[in-house]
Parts: structure tokens; C-alpha cells; sequence
């Protein structure tokens, strides 16, 4: 507990993921790139210490965890002029917790090793509810050793933990994962159309059907916010659209063809476009608007 924790990037996921670390009794302190974030007061008020620069957080750390957005913003905040890479001590391990693909995270620790900086990727999902409850399910990539190294501070941010293997696993993982959660809401975005074609309650697509073999974390997690329409963001639009690209530059490298992905891809595109474009800043539980007849886009 007495080793001192970097955290970069305090958003919505990464602000009640720091939070739940210092909770825990580890010393963290958090940079991010804009200082008016909301998720820096939640942060602090856990406990972590707001510094100004990437170098104040890392030059004393043992280990660094990022969070952001996507390719560009990681390789910035590790690997720029003014990034970890110039400014952590050698054997510091750097945990990037964003989902940026396999390709790019091999491609960041290459670039590490040279600096004798460990790396692993640990991609998470769950949402901003497990990521204030600590409750994700955290995805791994890297060396045995550094996992764990790295395993108590994963425990107090998530639940379910898995090595999946070497750099670039855990965001392989991610993918798939993000393939599922894709093709899952487009299952429950259609069942609540079903429903309403019939007359029946939605709600009891969420109580019944989520009590047998169609049940899942969305569908528990995000159908009453579909009923409602309720689209405030968990998880936002535009970041599934980002995994959903990264998802096909992997498919098409491979010859792989995902008709799923790309009608999941469709339809997200589709919210992102209405209200001027700020469609995209909504939650993924608002594809339903695709299916609606009449909507202001």
C-alpha cells in the first residue's frame, strides 16, 4: 500500500476509478488534460492529490494507469514530448486502461521497452456504474510477473480480472467483447419494438426476459433507461463508434466480415448524426432512437 500510483485521465470512467484506489489507501495522484472536468472534484474528494503535469504524477510512481479516449490521446500522454516515457524511472509499469486495439498497444510497448518501462494493457467494461461501484471486469494483456505486481490495485478498481496473455490480449479481448455488447443492443433495442408492435409492457421484457436465457448486463442495466428514455451517457456513443472502428480495421486486415458489427456500426452512426451531431454524446442504450419513427434529428 505504500507504493505511489499515477492515474491519468479522469473522465467518467477514469476519475471514480482513481477515486476507489485511494480509497482503498493507496497514495495517487491524478493529472488530466483539462482542469474543469467534473471527474476531478470526485477524484479528489477520494483522496487522490490533482497535480499539473504528467511529470508530477509519474516521477515518483511505481506504477502509472491511463485512461482516455483513443490511439492518438494514449500515444500523446505516454510516448509524446511530454509524456510518461520521458519522465517515469526505469521498471515502472504503465497500465493503459483505454480501449485503443491490439496493434496499438504493442506498438506503445515497444516503444516503452526501450525506456526499460513495463507495460500491460487492461481494457475495461462495465460502464461508469461499475466503474464507481469497482466492479469491472478488467481485461489484461502482459507478463505474469507484472500482473502480479499489479493484481491488488486491478481488485480495487474491478471484480472480475483475467490475464487473457501477452501485450495485446486485453484489448483482443475487448474487441470481441465490444462486438457483443453491440449485437446486444441491437437484440434489445428490436425486443422492445416487438413488444410495443404487440401492446405489451416493455417493462416486462426487462423482468421476464431478463430472468432467462436472453438476460444480460444490458438489458438489467439499460432497458429501463430505453423504456424511459433516459439516454444520459454510461458509456457514450462516440466511444463505441471509435471500438466499433478499431473492431473493423482488426476484421479487415483479417478478411474477417462482421455484417453484425457493421449494421451495430449503422445504427449507432445514425444517433450520432441527430440533433446537429450531438447525438453522439448520448448513451449507447440510445440506438433505440434509430428505430423510432419520428425523432428529432
Amino acid at each position: 500500500m505504500n507504493q505511489d500510483v499515477a492515474f491519468l485521465g479522469l473522465g467518467l470512467m477514469g476519475a471514480p476509478m482513481a477515486a476507489n484506489l485511494a480509497r482503498k489507501g493507496y497514495v495517487v495522484k491524478g493529472w488530466n488534460r483539462t482542469s474543469d472536468r467534473p471527474g476531478i472534484k470526485i477524484a479528489e474528494a477520494a483522496g487522490v492529490k490533482i497535480v499539473d503535469s504528467i511529470e508530477e504524477a509519474v516521477k515518483t510512481a511505481a506504477i502509472v494507469f491511463s485512461c482516455l479516449g483513443d490511439v492518438p490521446d494514449v500515444k500523446e500522454v505516454l510516448l509524446g514530448e511530454k509524456g510518461v516515457i520521458n519522465y517515469a524511472s526505469p521498471k515502472t509499469l504503465i497500465v493503459d486502461m483505454s480501449t485503443i486495439g491490439s496493434t496499438a498497444a504493442k506498438e506503445i510497448n515497444q516503444e516503452l521497452e526501450k525506456k526499460q518501462l513495463q507495460f500491460m494493457d487492461a481494457p475495461v467494461s462495465g460502464g461508469d456504474i461499475g466503474a464507481i461501484k469497482g466492479t469491472l471486469t478488467i481485461m489484461v494483456g502482459g507478463s505474469e510477473t507484472d500482473f502480479d505486481q499489479c493484481q491488488p490495485l486491478l481488485e480495487a478498481m474491478g471484480k472480475n480480472i483475467t490475464l487473457c496473455g501477452e501485450v495485446g490480449s486485453g484489448q483482443g479481448v475487448k474487441m470481441c467483447n465490444q462486438i457483443l455488447c453491440t449485437l446486444n443492443m441491437i437484440g434489445i433495442c428490436e425486443a422492445m419494438e416487438m413488444a410495443k408492435q404487440q401492446g405489451i409492457d416493455p417493462n416486462l421484457i426487462v423482468e421476464v426476459c431478463g430472468t432467462g436465457a436472453a438476460s444480460s448486463w444490458a438489458l438489467s442495466n439499460l432497458g429501463e433507461k430505453i423504456i424511459n428514455s433516459d439516454y444520459e451517457p454510461g458509456f457514450a456513443i462516440k466511444h463505441i463508434i471509435k471500438d466499433l472502428r478499431l473492431v473493423q480495421e482488426i476484421s479487415q486486415a483479417g478478411e474477417i466480415d462482421l455484417p453484425g458489427t457493421r449494421l451495430g456500426d449503422s445504427l449507432f452512426k445514425k444517433v450520432a448524426a441527430m440533433n446537429k451531431g450531438t447525438g453522439k454524446e448520448q448513451g449507447t442504450q440510445a440506438m433505440i432512437r434509430a428505430y423510432l419513427k419520428t425523432n428529432d434529428s
